[in-house]
């Protein structure tokens, strides 16, 4: 199992509320990181490829949108057990390092 780095996570955060194509990721991905994260198209499909060929995504559909194609993807159960185990990862990691700013805060 490979670490997701934060463009990954925030993906697969943005396809947990549903089926979307790429620059709705894009959006969604902005609006979840409060602006400190924006998306360039060569790291949206990238980190899409790298997911699909992991089975953390798929294609659910493609449609031509003022002659562009325009593709849809979707989590997959996998990808849903993935993103919560690396949600509860950070959640942790997350708790150890405010613990720890508490005690050094206390000692001080």
């Amino acid at each position: 199992m490979f670490r997701l780095q934060e463009p990954s996570f925030l993906v697969l955060t943005a396809l947990a509320s549903g089926t979307q194509h790429g620059y709705g990721i894009t959006k969604d991905v902005h609006a979840l990181s409060e602006g400190a994260v924006t998306l360039r198209v060569g790291t949206l499909y990238g980190a899409l490829d790298r997911l699909a060929a992991a089975g953390l995504v798929t294609v659910d559909r493609e449609e031509v949108v003022d002659s562009r194609l325009r593709r849809y993807y979707r989590l997959t159960p996998a990808g849903a057990e993935r993103l919560a185990e690396a949600a509860t990862q950070q959640k942790r990691q997350a708790e150890a390092a405010l613990r720890r700013l508490g005690t050094a805060g206390a000692t001080a």
